[in-house]
Formats: structure tokens, sequence, C-alpha cells
């Protein structure tokens, strides 16, 4: 117990008094919290611009509620001079110009960006269609189309974008962490004194893991704490809690790949270049930085092998969209095995020194 307890308050020391590991560890993956928090928390206005060429009656006849809920999506600039607007959509200044000549209602859009172009034409036809069944006598259509929100309306995208970013933090000081620690130990023949000191193999390995739990545990701290500043607004489930144990299990996961790298590497640069390799690409398709539900069928099918994947998902399960610790449980399963699996590979690869 004494050689676990010195050698993991050595290795605390070394991470926090290590400048680079703090920033990269903790500060790095917090300035993502803090930028994306700040954008997606004030997006600006999201509103389509196009001009009006004279009048038209389709827009000129809304009711005052109905006016209210176009303006929400379209902001919408009357002018008189046609050519200049025709020439501000070739400029691109605006998505389109909307003209009433006789029966018609006509868009004019450019090709250069016809995504706004096709918003602003679905919804010129949703009015249109509205204006003929007025005119037809229907004033009550059969059917209405209404838009639910499946979770709580107060969900804000802070509380999604929290858990992937932690995710992403607890996966990059896991595996970081115990890469470079074991090639720097190996190069300075450190890890050579320890097998010939009487501290028993057990206490080595519970050192890396009790600091690589600790490191977690900081970085949830201080993330779940930005988080909830009145600027960012995250709202934590009632058992937002559960995610401590399925923390613990994602960062044994991670440490088993650091200590494959660092086993697998003969230096430093080898070592970060492996960690990079495989933590990197792996955060962005795990759905750690945005959600893959658009993504090919394909990736979604790689994404499920990704052990940041299971470790991001489950977390978002408990910590904001209201599960138990039950949910997190087959989550727990496949990073325990994970970690067994990966650890026993490195086991193989392990050197205690270079030569």
């Amino acid at each position: 117990m004494t050689g676990l307890l010195s050698l993991s308050a050595a290795m605390a020391r070394g991470f926090f008094r290590d400048r680079t590991a703090l920033f990269f560890t903790i500060l790095f993956p917090l300035m993502f919290l803090i930028i994306f928090g700040a954008l997606l928390n004030s997006p600006g206005s999201s509103k389509t611009e196009v001009v009006q060429i004279g009048s038209i009656a389709a827009l000129d006849n809304l009711p005052a509620d109905a006016k209210q809920q176009l303006s929400d999506v379209l902001e919408v600039v009357r002018v008189d001079d046609r050519a200049a607007a025709l020439q501000q959509v070739r400029d691109g200044d605006v998505a389109a110009a909307l003209e009433q000549q006789g029966d018609r209602v006509i868009v004019h859009f450019s090709a250069a960006d016809q995504v706004k172009a096709a918003t602003v034409h679905g919804i010129m036809q949703a009015l249109v269609q509205q204006g003929n069944l007025a005119a037809a006598g229907v004033t009550k259509p059969a059917l209405t189309l209404t838009s639910q929100q499946v979770e709580d309306e107060s969900l804000k995208a802070i509380q999604y974008m929290t858990p992937g970013l932690l995710g992403w933090a607890i996966a990059s000081g896991a595996t970081f962490g115990a890469a470079l620690t074991l090639v720097s130990w190996r190069q300075k023949k450190i890890l050579r004194r320890l097998r010939l000191s009487p501290v028993p193999l057990v206490s080595v390995i519970g050192a890396r893991v009790s600091v690589s739990v600790m490191i977690a545990l900081v970085q949830s701290a201080v993330f779940v704490g930005v988080a909830l500043l009145p600027m960012f607004g995250l709202q934590l489930s009632d058992q937002w809690y559960a995610f401590i144990p399925l923390m613990i299990v994602g960062t044994l996961a991670f440490l088993s790949i650091g200590l494959l790298a660092g086993a697998a590497a003969k230096t430093s640069e080898a070592a970060s270049a492996i960690a990079n390799l495989i933590v990197l690409p792996m955060a962005f398709l795990s759905g750690a930085f945005f959600p893959l539900d658009n993504a090919p069928k394909w990736l979604q099918q790689i994404s499920d092998l990704l052990p940041l994947k299971h470790l991001v998902s489950s977390m978002q399960d408990v910590m904001v969209r209201g599960e138990g610790f039950t949910a997190t449980l087959p989550a727990i399963g496949i990073l325990a095995g994970f970690s067994i699996v990966v650890s026993g590979i490195a086991a193989l690869l392990f050197k205690w020194d270079d030569a």
C-alpha cells in the first residue's frame, strides 16, 4: 500500500507540474466547450433574407400572427426596383427575390445557393396554397401540421455537447497520460528500477489507474461546473451521477489504449502520434463533436464498434436524457470487455526497458 500511495503521488505531481499535459488534458478540451457553448447558445440570426418586389397578395394579406411566424424564418425586405433586386440575388446578398405577375408568384433564385432557394420556395408554395384554399372558400382545412420537440423544450445544445466533449477529454487524458508516461519511464530507466525494487507490479498498475481516474474526476468537475454557469445553462437530469461508474470504466478502456501505444512506441513522439491517430478520428466518428444521425449507414456501423461512441452515448443518456443507472450497464460491459482485451495485447508487447 505504501508503494501504491508513493507512486500515485509521484505520478499526480508529475502531471500537475507538466504544463503541457495539464493544458492538453483539461484546458484544451474545455476551450472547445466554451467556444461551442457560446456559439450554440447565441447562434445569431438563422433567418433567410429575401426581397419582395412590389405587392404580393400571399404576403401582404397574411394575418398578424402568421406574419410573426413567417418573420421567424424569413427576413423580407420590400423594394420597388426590380433590376436591383435581381442583382442582389445574383450577387448572393439575398437568397431570393419574390415577385407577383398576375396570378403567378415567382421566386427568383441563384443556382449558387439552391438550398436556401428551396427553403424560400417551400414557404411560398405553402402560402400560395393557403391563399388558394381561402379563395375557394375553405376556411378550415381537414388536416393541419404541427411539430413538437421530443425532449423537454428547456433542453439546449450545451446539454448534449457537454457529455460528448467530456468523453473526448477523458479519452484523451487517459490515452496520452498512459502512453507518454510509459515511454518516458522506460527511456529514463525508471521502469527498470521499479522492477528491481520491492514494489509489486500491482502497485505500479494501481498507481497509474488511480491517477488516471483522479484526473478524469477533475475533468468532469471542471466541465460540468463550467457548463452549469448561467451563460451556458446546462441542466442535468435527476440521476446524472450515474455517469461516474461509466466514466471510471471508460477511463480504464482508454488507459488500455494508452498502454498499448506506449508499449508499441519507442519514443514519446511516436507514442503521441499513435495516440493522436487513434483518439482524434474516434472523436469525430463517435458523435462526441456532432451527432451522426444523418451519416451514412456504414459509418454509423463503424461508430458502433468504437469505445468512445458507447461512452459518450451512455453519458448523454444519464446526464441529460433522464435515463437511470441501468441504462449504463450495456456500455459498462462493452468498455470493460474492451479494456481486458486491449490490456492483454499491451501486456504481450510490454517491455521494462529498451534493451
